[in-house]
């Protein structure tokens, strides 16, 4: 029987040309999987029509947006994801559920090996490999472009010697991934970190420069996760989409970052995550009177290492699933309203209120009606200063010796 290979399939020159590329060097069959994770762009059914022919002989297709949005975006929205404090994961949480699809194929056709189009220097190889590894491990892993020499200037000449139905000519100097969450953009020009953005770069965000008039938005949340926007109820995917055109249309969620590569480069990374950013704010305000002090000092560092775990592949490690169990505990009173403007490129919050808050008024005002005992603060105050007291008394004992 004929070896298969599932190859994860974008529709682009790269993955098109991989398909002939890897059947030639490896005289397997290649099965192309493409995963619709709100990318956008062409359809599904033109993409599986495209690898059949350049091909394939069997295409699987797996609209996987609502499953993304559920069980990737919305973890990362309950752990306030942000890799250095920058980063909302766009590429990262979307390789896990293509790793997922990926190897579902593998079993539906037969196939003992995995292609995937990454490079030998990025972190995408590392986040697709370890995820195979761990849904399913007797699985091998092959990266055309990297195990198997194609480069841009071969798939090119390939893809033209063998006539196959893709567009050779389009000159774009970037990297671009996207997803539903966000947009990730880097190479070319961009490697100079001194050169400033172009316009051309943007694709889901409006220059904030010259904004429309702002933008009032009231987002309900239960338990973490949007249910609601201006009063309609929405799916996650809903609410994505919804304030990636909002905040989107003031420029809300650009982002130029320097980043640390999981390979030990520093990349320069351009990012568009208006929906995600904004979500992430709102949400971030709503647990600042809904989760509990010490709570959420240790949720802050919690939520750091759960997005390095995500960044650096490990989506199925046993950290992670840990910290996920402690993230979901945080969620259960992460309920009620944020009222925000989007405006300008920022995305400004100026309300909340929810039926579970920890945010007294009769405790807080300094007016009339104040409850809080200020006589108590002499005494606490006392005891919180005790250690460091006696730690300095033996200081200066000691030093007058």
């Amino acid at each position: 029987m004929t070896e298969r290979i599932v190859l994860a399939y974008s529709g682009g020159l790269d993955t098109s040309v991989a398909i002939g590329w890897i059947g030639e060097a490896t005289g397997a069959e290649v099965i192309a999987v493409a995963v619709d994770v709100g990318q956008g762009g062409e359809s599904l059914e033109t993409i599986r029509q495209r690898a059949l022919g350049c091909g394939a002989v069997e295409a699987y297709v797996a609209d996987a947006s609502d499953e993304f949005a559920n069980e990737y975006c919305m973890p990362t929205l309950k752990a306030n994801g942000l890799y250095q404090g920058h980063y909302p994961l766009v590429s990262a949480i979307s390789r896990p559920v293509i790793v997922k699809h990926l190897v579902k194929a593998a079993r539906e056709f037969g196939a003992t090996t995995v292609a995937h189009g990454c490079t030998g220097k990025g972190n995408d190889q590392v986040r697709f490999e370890v995820g195979i590894q761990t849904l399913g491990p007797d699985l091998k892993c092959i990266a055309p472009v990297r195990d198997l020499a194609l480069t841009r200037d071969k798939a090119i000449a390939f893809a033209e010697e063998k006539g196959l139905p893709i567009e050779t000519t389009k000159k774009n100097p970037y990297s671009i991934d996207q997803n539903v969450w966000g947009r990730a953009v880097e190479t070319g020009y961009l490697e100079d970190i001194w050169n400033a953005p172009t316009k051309d770069i943007y694709d889901y965000t409006a220059s904030p420069e010259f904004p429309p008039a702002p933008d009032e938005v009231i987002i309900s949340f239960e338990a973490g996760i949007p249910v609601a926007i201006d009063g309609v109820k929405v799916t996650p995917l809903q609410a994505i989409k919804e304030l990636n055109r909002r905040a989107g249309a003031q420029g809300v969620g650009r982002i130029d970052v320097v980043e640390d590569r999981l390979v030990g480069i520093k990349s320069r990374e351009i990012y568009e995550a208006p929906g995600a950013m904004a979500l992430i704010t709102a949400h971030k305000h709503l647990e600042d009177i809904t989760v509990e002090r010490e709570q959420a000092r240790f949720k802050a560092t919690v939520g750091q290492r759960w997005a390095e775990l995500v960044y650096d592949g490990q989506w199925f490690s046993p950290l992670k699933r840990s910290l996920d169990a402690f993230i979901e505990d945080t969620q259960k009173y992460v309920s009620g309203d944020i009222r925000m403007t989007l405006h300008g490129g920022q995305a400004i919050v100026n309300g909340r209120r929810s039926e579970t808050s920890l945010y007294d008024f009769n405790l807080a005002t300094y007016d009339t009606g104040d409850t809080f005992d200020q006589s108590m603060a002499r005494g606490f105050i006392e005891l919180w200063g005790m250690s460091a007291k006696v730690a300095s008394g033996r200081d200066i004992r000691v030093a007058g010796k």
